[in-house]
């Protein structure tokens, strides 16, 4: 099978069932500091091309490096939160390759002796838990941005931004543990939450703050050796991440299956076409000439410096997940949508703290804010309700001051003004109608308006009920209290 054919073949699912997948993620995520991994240059996103430079980034003549001793705090934190083994020394080396983006012409970064190895991830992926090993956390620094235009056939330009270049990232790199492009995505989410969590990283993927490359091979299903392994380059969301691995695993089945060896190479994913394509063979570790950096003394990860940034750490995801079932009583689905982020957990227990019963709190967070928030191009940091505010509004209609769609209404006001449920419910004359007699008068007069439905109902016709109910709750604005009218109007009802 030629090259063209391999890469349009599509393969039966009972050959595919027959092969397993083995796939290891290396992950970068860049650090949330304010300078630069060893100089004092910004690392805001979105600068001016080449305005965050220096000698040092730009790899001139006599720059000497100094390495960011926040970029190591929060390497040590990544490590606690993935429960690594955090090494007191590690050793920042040099690997040379030789790209325009790279001024120094090589890249300082860690080898032989990473900061961390030996951790885990764990994931549940329907309903089935499992535990995907770290073999190493490492830093480095990025590299600069490359940008390519062509203004004709005949005419191309590429262009360098170095603001990026020198950037510290930390590379997670997983054990070969994840046998499904399902799992990688989990994985990836998984990760992506805690480092979001820890605050170790934005993982912002538009910006360039997570990004992924998968290392995939096949096998036939029960053999113990691995196949020849393929590196699928800079996958920067979880939806290309999928597709490039399940395109990646069936074009090896099919070159496998067509008697072809697999080459060890890196290759891209083409969002467009929808299919991996070679970059390059597969470098090798020799192949970047890895030595110790003479400029760079060893990295002390002291036992009292760990033991300040673990006091520091905050909840992760697992553990608030639990809490949330056991403290405030929620099922594991609502306290996984509560606990997606770091920010939407935290205003979940404000509003709780705040005196909102803990499951109305979580209904009206996970439907009525999170919808409102979507819709809006939102974050729950933007939001403009205050917990405070919520439960406020909670309060009056658990209270039944206003109903329970009266309460959606409200809340839409105050998202939109930040006006507080009582101003609110005030301006609009929104206050629940629980006056019996108000409730009976009305009532009455739908009932006269309607003879017929009337004598359908005293004949036994239940349905036309609701019909009544509706007409009351139109007349009243929605505002009449749902359990009054019920009771109001079975008894005027049954009067012949």
């Amino acid at each position: 099978m030629n090259r063209t054919a391999q890469e349009t073949a599509r393969v039966a699912p009972d050959v595919m069932a027959g092969y397993e997948a083995v796939i290891g993620l290396e992950v970068h995520a860049q650090l949330q500091t304010r300078t630069k991994a060893f100089c004092g240059c910004s690392t805001k996103f979105g600068d001016a091309p080449n305005a965050n430079t220096c000698p040092v980034c730009l790899g001139l003549p006599g720059a000497l490096p100094v390495f960011n001793r926040r970029a190591l705090e929060l390497a040590i934190r990544a490590s606690l939160a993935l429960h690594c083994k955090i090494h007191e020394k590690s050793i920042f080396a040099r690997k040379n390759y030789f790209y325009p983006d790279l001024p120094k012409g090589y890249q300082i970064s860690q080898y032989e002796l990473p900061l961390a190895t030996e951790g885990h991830v764990g994931i549940t992926l329907e309903g089935a838990k499992k535990r995907i090993g770290i073999t190493r956390l490492h830093l480095e620094e990025d590299a600069a941005k490359n940008l390519h235009e062509g203004f004709a056939d005949s005419e191309k330009w590429s262009y360098i931004d170095y603001n990026r270049c020198g950037v510290p990232l930390v590379e997670i790199v997983s054990e070969p543990d994840i046998r499904t492009p399902q799992e990688a995505y989990e994985y990836l989410y998984t990760l992506k939450q805690i480092l979001e969590y820890t605050e170790v990283s934005d993982c912002n993927m538009e910006e360039g703050s997570l990004r992924c490359d998968a290392n995939v091979s096949v096998r036939k299903r029960g053999a113990e050796k691995f196949g020849t392994k393929v590196e699928v380059k800079n996958l920067n969301s979880f939806r290309y991440l999928a597709h490039a691995l399940e395109y990646e695993i069936e074009r090896q089945v099919a070159a496998v299956e067509g008697g072809e060896k697999i080459s060890q190479e890196t290759r891209l994913w083409n969002v467009a076409a929808g299919r991996t394509e070679p970059m390059r063979s597969k470098e090798f570790a020799h192949d970047y000439r890895y030595f110790p950096d003479p400029d760079l003394l060893p990295v002390a990860a002291t036992a009292a410096l760990v033991a300040e940034v673990r006091a520091g750490m905050t909840e992760l995801p697992d553990a608030k997940r639990a809490r949330f079932e056991t403290e405030f009583g929620l099922t594991p689905y609502d306290a996984g949508v509560l606990t997606a982020t770091r920010e939407l957990g935290d205003y979940f227990e404000a509003a709780v703290k705040a005196g909102a019963a803990a499951k109305a709190a979580a209904n009206w967070v996970s439907v009525e804010l999170l919808r409102r928030l979507k819709d809006a191009g939102k974050q729950i940091g933007d939001c403009a309700v205050a917990p405070e505010a919520l439960a406020e509004l909670i309060a009056k209609v658990e209270k039944g001051e206003i109903t329970a769609a009266s309460g959606k209404k409200v809340f839409t006001a105050m998202f939109e003004s930040g006006e507080r449920a009582g101003e609110i419910i005030a301006a609009e004359g929104m206050a629940q109608i629980s006056d019996n007699g108000a409730i009976e008068k009305i009532a009455r007069a739908v009932v006269e308006k309607s003879p017929d439905n009337a004598a359908k109902y005293r004949a036994g016709n239940e349905g036309v009920f609701k019909f009544f109910v509706g007409q009351v709750m139109r007349e009243t604005k929605g505002q009449a209290n749902p359990q009054i009218v019920n009771e109001v109007l079975k008894k005027v009802l049954a009067e012949a």
